[in-house]
């Protein structure tokens, strides 16, 4: 069963259940934000203070190594001294260091043989000079070593041939001892011309870091230890954990967090971890690079974690006693805001119910000042009811006919307002389209009835042209009701004119017989052809007629002109002018009444033109007959003609025959260079065609002084058409040939002179 309850009862049940769960949540988010961003700006300063400390761990490997760097550049002056001398040099420079650095322990040198004895060419053997402290005296020592072989400490330094911090040992003197001290070497490449020649390294007790690493005490039970780049516990409060692994000491974190991994890249992480007692501890790891070296080594820093989130708890205890305070505080207020809400509420639902009944009535106004969202609800009550009020008098007014009542809209959304006045404005418009709709019918009647009558026309018609013309435009005029009419039609029969041609007019009540001719894409008969719509003027200049129009009459208001397309040609043009305007209704009819006209004079064409080419035909027919007789004696003439030809021919060849086998034949280009030359020619000389075509002329011809002086005017006269006669002598291949020669010009049909022809004979064929 559905409770039914009260606004009141749902103000204080839900509004204050949501109200609640809402506060709890929120209170809750807060807290819980607050201690996650506590917690994490503790984390932050633990990091904060982990980096402090490790950048003053990274000040004293600076310092060291700033030593050792100092000292490799003074050595790389060698070279420029005897061995001795530069021995006893470095010797002296390597005191006073020692005496002004206590923590130095000892300073030692390196140098490859290689680099300064002379055709050395191992790359190992190297010479030591070696200075410590021993009993508070300082004592030296020079050594050969890696005679054989380099140390792999020592040889790893060599490849990489950087500055680097070494990893910590223990010193011999403490070694086996209940305390341990640890040593660290610091060491610096030595290089002359690109090339390593050295080392300079220092030996440093870790004491002093031991101490700064004791110190790092950020809060309470918080410690710090110093890891070198392969995990060896280099300082840490418990002196016992010295020179162990941090694998030993963090064994159930140092896989998963790749603690070793990190520290040798140079990172700055943390993690949380649980130690043996179950308490959780912050791992802050700072890196300490210092120098050019690429083992970094890092510092850490171990903080409980209860301590850092004991700020957090606190806040926490404190936020949800003030949350359960306001808590109270909001029920109060939801009591108090429920009794003033309730109350109004109830008055207007009175009025409601009485408006939900149907009653209307100005004691359904009430009066509100509450000044918030239940005033402007009565206001809006009250609004409603004087818009009801209104409309009920405007639906009376509308039920007795009259559909100028005045209805005001409460609003744009007044959706009954917008009813009331949709069905006033419906019925008013009724009758008004009641008679729109009569007009339409009238229109399509008439339109209707005009095809019918004007396919009857072009039915009747359909075998004379000019009495279908003239019967189109007739009815055309008269049941438009235009004043005046004409048919342009495009003519084509002469290709060289075609043009516009008026065909037919009607002008009131009478045909009037006019002849007309238009260009193509004259006027606006030619306009409305080439662009194969409709033209529809109003606007019609006074001098119309005389300028465009072949129609004359008085000026019209309006005139049409309709292309008459079959087929997407232009066959002609309707034009007509009317003192009346011509309706749109009207002019649809009117193109589509243009496209059966065109149809049909296509049709008429054609059947003419199918008469007219019958009638050509049957004439053609007995042209053709007589024509047989005249073409069958030109052929008799054309055989005998062929015959004479032919025989002509056949002498021609014969006599060509006779002269190729009786004289020496050969063709020149106007040029003088042979082209062609006969067998006879050929075999006299005894050469191939192809040694002969290409030589010119006067190759091999024996010529006297005044024959070369005569040469070119020979050549001239022949290219002029002049024949020459002359007599000549060939040399070929030690064969002498003396000829008598005619040459004779060969000419085109137009006389122009394209080669030169020879034919000659031996003189000895002359002789008795």
């Amino acid at each position: 069963m559905k409770i039914k309850l009260k606004i009141r009862q749902k103000i204080l049940i839900y509004i204050l259940s949501v109200s609640a769960l809402l506060y709890v949540v929120a209170i809750g988010y807060i807290v819980i934000s607050s201690r996650s961003v506590i917690s994490r700006d503790a984390i932050t300063k633990a990091q904060y203070s982990t980096r402090v400390s490790a950048d003053k761990i990274e000040k004293i490997f600076e310092r060291e190594l700033s030593l050792v760097r100092t000292l490799s550049q003074a050595l790389t002056m060698f070279k420029e001294l005897p061995q001795e001398q530069w021995k006893k040099i470095f010797l002296d420079m390597y005191l006073p260091v020692l005496r002004e650095n206590p923590q130095i322990y000892s300073l030692w040198d390196s140098w490859e043989y290689n680099s300064y004895v002379p055709g050395y060419v191992k790359d190992h053997g190297r010479f030591v000079i070696t200075v410590w402290r021993e009993n508070n005296q300082i004592k030296s020592l020079y050594d050969e070593r890696s005679m054989l072989v380099d140390p792999p400490l020592y040889g790893n330094f060599k490849k990489n041939g950087v500055e680097s911090v070494w990893e910590p040992y223990v010193d011999q003197v403490t070694k086996g001892k209940a305390e341990v001290k640890l040593m660290v070497t610091f060491g610096s490449p030595i290089y002359v011309d690109g090339k390593y020649v050295g080392i300079i390294a220092t030996d440093v007790g870790l004491e002093s870091l031991q101490d700064i690493v004791s110190k790092v005490k950020p809060v309470e039970g918080s410690y710090a230890f110093l890891v070198s780049n392969k995990g060896i516990i280099a300082g840490h409060p418990n002196k016992e954990l010295l020179d162990k692994n941090i694998k030993d000491i963090l064994p159930e974190v140092y896989e998963s967090e790749r603690v070793l991994d990190k520290i040798q890249k140079g990172s700055e992480f943390y993690f949380i971890k649980t130690d043996e007692k179950g308490d959780k501890q912050l791992m802050c790891f700072a890196p300490i690079v210092a120098g050019k070296t690429t083992t970094p080594w890092s510092l850490v820093l171990s903080i409980p974690l209860g301590v850092i989130t004991k700020e957090a708890d606190t806040t926490l205890y404190v936020s949800l006693e003030v949350g359960l305070v306001g808590l109270i505080i909001i029920i109060i207020v939801l009591i108090f805001v429920s009794d003033n809400l309730t109350k109004p509420i109830k008055r207007i639902t009175s009025s409601l119910k009485r408006l939900a009944a149907g009653e209307i009535s100005d004691d359904l106004i009430i009066d509100i000042s509450t000044g918030d969202e239940i005033e402007e609800m009565s206001k809006a009550l009250n609004i409603s009811v004087e818009g009801l009020n209104n409309k009920a008098l405007s639906a009376i007014n509308i039920g007795k006919g009259t559909y100028d009542s005045e209805i005001t809209l409460l609003s744009d959304k007044d959706m009954l307002g917008k009813s009331l006045i949709d069905m006033r404005n419906s019925l008013k418009n009724a009758h008004v389209e009641e008679e729109k709709r009569k007009i339409e019918d009238q229109k399509r009647t008439w339109a209707n009835e005009g095809t019918a009558m004007f396919a009857d026309i072009l039915r009747q018609n359909n075998n004379d042209f000019q009495a279908l013309c003239d019967s189109v435009i007739r009815n055309l005029v008269k049941y438009l009701q235009a004043n005046q009419g004409g048919i342009f039609m495009w003519s084509e029969e002469d290709k060289n004119d075609p043009h516009f041609n008026l065909v037919t007019t009607f002008a009131w009540d009478r045909k009037k017989y006019v002849t007309k001719r238009l260009e193509k894409g004259e006027g606006l008969v030619g306009a409305c052809a080439m662009e194969k719509e409709t033209i529809y003027l109003t606007d019609v200049p006074a001098d119309y007629v005389a300028i465009t129009s072949g129609l004359g009459g008085a000026n019209p208001r309006c005139v049409i002109l309709v292309p008459l397309k079959h087929e997407e040609k232009v066959l002609g043009v309707i034009e007509m002018a009317s003192f009346k305007v011509i309706e749109k209704y009207q002019i649809d009819f009117l193109e589509k009444i243009g496209e059966s006209i065109a149809s049909t004079i296509s049709a008429v064409r054609i059947n003419a033109r199918t008469k007219q080419l019958l009638e050509q035909s049957q004439q053609q027919a007995e042209e053709m007959s007589a024509q047989e007789e005249e073409v069958r004696q030109n052929m008799e003439e054309l055989m005998a003609t062929q015959e004479e030809a032919a025989r002509k021919t056949s002498e021609i060849e014969g006599l060509l025959a006779s002269l190729n086998a009786g004289s020496y034949m050969v063709e020149y280009d106007l040029n003088g260079v042979i082209t062609n030359a006969n067998d006879a020619y050929l075999n006299r000389l005894g050469i191939s065609r192809s040694q002969i075509i290409g030589i010119h002329h006067s190759e091999g011809l024996t010529m006297t002084e005044i024959q070369k002086k005569e040469y070119g005017k020979f050549w001239d006269d022949l290219r002029a058409g002049v024949t020459k006669k002359v007599k000549s002598v060939m040399t070929h291949e030690n064969q002498t040939v003396s000829l008598i020669e005619t040459y004779f010009p060969v000419t085109d049909g137009d006389g122009k002179v394209i080669k030169i022809m020879k034919m000659s004979h031996e003189m000895g064929e002359f002789k008795d």
